[in-house]
C-alpha cells in the first residue's frame, strides 16, 4: 500500500494512491497533477546518517566512521513530491542525494536489531540536499550545509508491507534526464536493524519519525533550473526542481 498525504480543494487529505489516482479518506479520487503533494509524514524529527556507503566516503577523501555518524534535518526542512528546492544565496555547490527513509510505526527505545522491522511501518525515497559548501568536518554536525528550509524533500508516498528486502533495492538520482548516482542498499555499511538500534538507543522514536540510511558516491552540482528525480526501487520516484533564493 502508498500512503499519501496531500492538499487539494482547500484542505488537507491523508489517502492512498492506487491505480494512478490519489484516494482521500473517503474515497474520492483526485488526479495527481491537480493536487499539491505534502510530505507523506509529519515526524517528531528526522535522523540523518552520513557516510554509510564506503564508496561515497572514498569519493569524498575521508574515512569511514568507526560507528554510525548521525545528524539531525530540521522539520522545516520537510517539503513533498514536486515542491521546489530553494538555492541559497551565495551558494556555490549545492548537490542533490538520493537515500531510502525508514518510517517509524510505533513509540519505541531501545530496540534490539532483531525486533527492529517490528517498529518499522515502510520506506520513502529522500533527498538529503546539502550545501558542500559549508562541510568542513564530516564528523560533527553539518546543521549550516543540511539545514535550510526545502533542503529535504520526501516522498512521494510511504510504502507499506510491499518491500520484501530493503537491502536489495536500487538508487538513481538523476539530473535533468542525466544519471548522476547509482547504487544498491546492498551496499549499506550499517543496515537498518543496526541503525534502529543505534538510535533508538539514544532516543525514543515517535510514529511517522525518519531515518535517512544515506547516500551513495554520485553528488555532483545542481542548479538552479534544474531538476532532481530521485527514484529507489519497489519504493517509489521523487522529483523536485531547483528553484533562486528570492525567484
Amino acid at each position: 500500500m502508498k500512503r499519501v498525504r496531500f492538499a487539494a480543494a482547500g484542505r488537507v487529505h491523508w489517502g492512498e494512491f492506487r491505480d494512478g489516482w490519489l484516494l482521500d479518506a473517503c474515497g474520492r479520487r483526485h488526479r495527481p497533477e491537480e493536487v499539491t503533494w505534502l510530505p507523506p509524514v509529519e515526524p517528531t524529527k528526522v535522523v540523518g546518517l552520513a557516510l554509510n556507503y564506503a564508496d561515497h566516503a572514498v569519493e569524498l577523501g575521508v574515512r569511514v566512521p568507526e560507528e554510525p555518524a548521525l545528524f539531525f534535518k530540521p522539520l522545516s526542512s520537510l517539503v513533498g513530491h514536486r515542491a521546489p528546492v530553494v538555492y541559497p544565496k551565495g551558494v556555490r555547490h549545492l548537490h542533490q542525494e538520493v537515500e531510502l527513509a525508514v518510517v517509524i510505526g510505533r513509540r519505541c527505545r531501545r530496540v534490539q536489531p532483531e525486533h527492529a522491522y517490528e517498529v518499522v511501518r515502510g520506506y520513502t525515497v529522500a533527498n538529503d540536499v546539502t550545501v558542500r559548501d559549508f562541510v568542513g568536518n564530516f564528523y560533527r554536525p553539518p546543521v549550516r550545509a543540511k539545514g535550510y528550509d526545502t533542503f529535504c524533500p520526501v516522498g512521494p508516498w510511504v510504502v507499506e508491507g510491499e518491500v520484501e528486502d530493503p537491502h536489495r533495492l536500487r538508487l538513481r538520482a538523476y539530473v535533468n534526464g542525466h544519471l548522476r548516482q547509482e547504487g544498491s542498499t546492498a551496499q549499506l555499511l550499517w543496515r537498518i536493524p543496526d541503525l534502529v538500534a543505534f538510535v533508538s538507543e539514544i532516543m525514543t522514536l515517535e510514529p511517522d519519525d525518519l531515518i535517512l540510511t544515506g547516500t551513495p558516491r554520485g553528488v555532483d552540482p545542481v542548479y538552479p533550473g534544474d531538476v532532481m528525480r530521485l527514484e529507489v526501487e519497489g519504493v517509489g520516484v521523487l522529483e523536485n526542481p531547483v528553484v533562486a533564493e528570492g525567484a
